[in-house]
């Protein structure tokens, strides 16, 4: 069966917008068009308590989960996010809806990147560091991302689409997002309820917490940085001398 004439046109129309180029730009433009509209409309406003009064407190929360996670998408810190669950909700139900707009959030930028971004990138992995980085994640998804989350030395939208670019599986990717953003969110969400008495222990504790974990964060990237660059070297080195023995 010959394809007819009039439908090959469309048929090249439909392969060139499903390109794997065409699904990259359209993220490109997707990341370009958030981040705009949170520089201009400033969706964090919406994240103060003036509607609180509107709704119940478990709908709040939900809805508070729900525009945290989109606003992590379009690029707006995590830390601000966070101070602003505890000032809102307290410690424990600011710390719910902080983890599971994370969640959320982080599950979104995973999912573009992985259907628009994927096809595209990967074959450009082309620089030792970088295959390097691509089979760490890819080898061993949860403890690296469990890594990432727990010393946040790697900006949280960084570590979301490296994630997606790499074979590392949806349920590693969540499964490691939740449990090591608890005690770095649970800090700033602290740190937001207590706010009003910047000199009780509690809130000096968290603040402590955060400098520490953000010093062991640039820390354990930078280690990390040299041990896959190091890594990569070796492998390197490693296959002139297989080869050479082979002749």
């Amino acid at each position: 069966m010959f394809e007819p004439v009039a439908a090959r046109p469309a048929a090249r129309c439909t392969r060139a917008l499903l390109s794997p180029w065409s699904r990259l730009s359209l993220l490109v433009v997707l990341l370009a068009a958030g981040a705009t509209c949170v520089l201009l409309f400033e969706p964090q406003r919406f994240l103060s308590g003036a509607w609180m009064s509107e709704v119940g407190g478990a709908v709040a929360v939900v809805l508070f989960a729900v525009a945290y996670g989109v606003c992590t998408v379009a690029f707006l810190p995590r830390p601000l996010l966070n101070l602003a669950a505890g000032a809102l909700f307290g410690s424990q139900l600011g710390l719910l809806g902080a983890i599971g707009g994370t969640v959320l959030g982080a599950g979104l930028a995973f999912g573009l990147g992985r259907m628009l971004g994927q096809d595209a990138l990967r074959p450009l992995l082309r620089g030792r560091w970088l295959k390097a980085a691509d089979g760490q994640l890819s080898r061993h998804g949860f403890r690296s991302m469990l890594a990432a989350r727990l010393f946040p030395g790697i900006p949280f939208w960084a570590a979301n689409y490296c994630a997606s670019v790499s074979r590392m599986s949806w349920p590693a990717f969540l499964l490691a997002t939740a449990l090591g953003s608890i005690p770095n969110t649970a800090a700033y969400v602290v740190a937001g309820a207590r706010a009003s008495t910047p000199t009780s222990p509690v809130f000096l504790i968290a603040m402590g917490f955060i400098t520490v974990t953000g010093v062991a964060g640039a820390l354990v990237a930078w280690l990390k940085r040299h041990k896959l660059r190091g890594g990569a070297q070796e492998r390197e080195e490693v296959r002139p001398t297989e080869h050479a023995a082979h002749l």
